[in-house]
């Protein structure tokens, strides 16, 4: 079994379901209501668990009920938070996904959380977001001389992305980042919801289509697919086909981030 380290951050979703996203302020009913875990590091560190892979997560928790759930959820799932720093209070985030699948995120940040990352174990393939601790990750990854991967998410640290061997920018990721994909040393992608991945020296590689139910946690699937991929040994294109079938089995389970699709689910998706 292959091991892939996550770090970044993860959050408690509070997740309804909307006929439409709202719009002024008065109040609204949703239709139906989950508290999931969410947050790019945990997803993915999930989505390397569900898909066969040693996932270990780095993050920062609060000693608190929130916090709790987050840890006791991905423990039921197989991650090891070993590395995890407790301390402060847990980020929140308030999610609206309506019928198209499209969301709206109002997220909490947390407080009085950990500053870095302790020490880091080793693994056969490193993953961080933008949102905590990803100079420190990417670093790991080239001592160990593993393959390391950036989640571009604004903003975009310019170091992290320097020392990564490859960053795979969202949309908005690479609107905001000074000099575009030519401007990362490394292997360069963007992802584009259905339009699927584009490395810098190629064409579009489209996901497979499928019945959307909510778009929640795809991106971050996405990497933790690719991830396991680059683990496993696995090519860049190949890689990045197993990704895009993942990222697409998500959004067919619906679920938010616990929609993360299993194997079986990809590789049906992949034949």
């Amino acid at each position: 079994m292959n091991t892939v380290l996550v770090t970044g951050i993860a959050v408690l979703d509070h997740v309804h379901r909307m006929a439409a996203l709202p719009e002024g302020g008065r109040k609204h009913r949703s239709t139906a209501f989950a508290e999931v875990v969410g947050g790019c590091a945990a997803i993915a560190a999930l989505a390397v668990a569900r898909l066969g892979g040693q996932a270990i997560l780095a993050t920062r928790l609060g000693d608190d009920g929130p916090g709790r759930a987050i840890r006791d959820a991905l423990e039921a799932e197989g991650v090891d938070l070993g590395p995890t720093v407790t301390r402060g209070t847990t980020p929140i985030s308030s999610v609206m996904v309506d019928d198209s699948g499209e969301r709206m995120i109002v997220n909490f940040p947390g407080a009085g959380l950990a500053d870095a990352p302790g020490p880091l174990p080793g693994a056969d393939a490193i993953l961080t977001d933008t949102r905590w601790g990803g100079v420190h990750a990417m670093a790991h990854a080239r001592r160990l001389g593993v393959p390391g991967l950036l989640d571009g998410e604004p903003p975009t640290d310019p170091e992290a992305a320097r020392l990564a061997t490859h960053v795979v920018f969202s949309a908005p990721g690479l609107a905001a980042f000074p000099g575009g994909l030519d401007a990362v040393p490394g292997e360069a992608a963007v992802t584009d919801g259905a339009r699927g991945c584009r490395w810098r020296d190629g064409d579009w590689m489209a996901p497979p289509a499928v019945e959307v139910v909510d778009t929640l946690g795809a991106g971050d699937v996405w990497h933790g697919a690719f991830a396991l991929a680059l683990a496993e040994g696995t090519g860049r294109a190949a890689a990045t086909r197993f990704a895009n079938a993942a990222g697409s089995a998500k959004c067919a389970n619906g679920g938010g981030g616990l929609g993360a699709p299993t194997r079986t689910q990809v590789e049906a998706l992949l034949a």
